[in-house]
C-alpha cells in the first residue's frame, strides 16, 4: 500500500523514531517527490502564482491536515508556501510523516 493510500494513527509517543535507513529509503517514493530530510524534519517548499493561490494552497492543506489528525508547520512568504513536517510526540520522523506529506503533494 502507497503512503498516499494510509492514513494517520494518532501518536502520544512511545514510538521509535525511523532510522537514516529507513528515512532515506522512504524518500525514494515518487508518491515524495520534492519532500527532503533535514534534521529530522520533512522539509518542502510548494510555489504559487499569486499570495491568494498559496492561501487556497494554505487552507486546504489545514483540511487535509485536520483529517489525518497531524498537523504541519508552514510558513508563507507572499506566493511561496514552506512546509516543514515531523512528530513532535517522538521529536523526530514517524510513518504518519510521510502519509502526510504524500497527501500534501496531492493537492491541486
Amino acid at each position: 500500500m502507497s503512503m498516499k493510500e494510509k492514513k494517520c494513527v494518532p501518536c502520544e509517543g512511545g514510538v521509535r523514531k525511523l532510522n537514516q535507513r529507513v528515512i532515506d529509503e522512504l524518500l525514494k517514493d515518487k508518491d515524495l517527490a520534492g519532500w527532503k530530510e533535514n534534521d529530522e524534519k520533512l522539509l518542502k517548499t510548494f510555489s504559487f502564482g499569486t499570495f491568494v493561490e498559496a492561501m487556497q494552497f494554505v487552507n486546504r492543506m489545514a483540511d487535509l491536515a485536520e483529517s489525518e489528525g497531524h498537523h504541519p508547520d508552514f510558513c508563507v512568504h507572499y506566493n511561496q508556501v514552506d512546509v516543514a513536517i515531523w512528530t513532535h510526540a517522538i521529536g523526530g520522523l514517524s510513518e504518519n510523516d510521510f502519509i502526510l506529506a504524500s497527501k500534501i503533494n496531492l493537492i491541486p
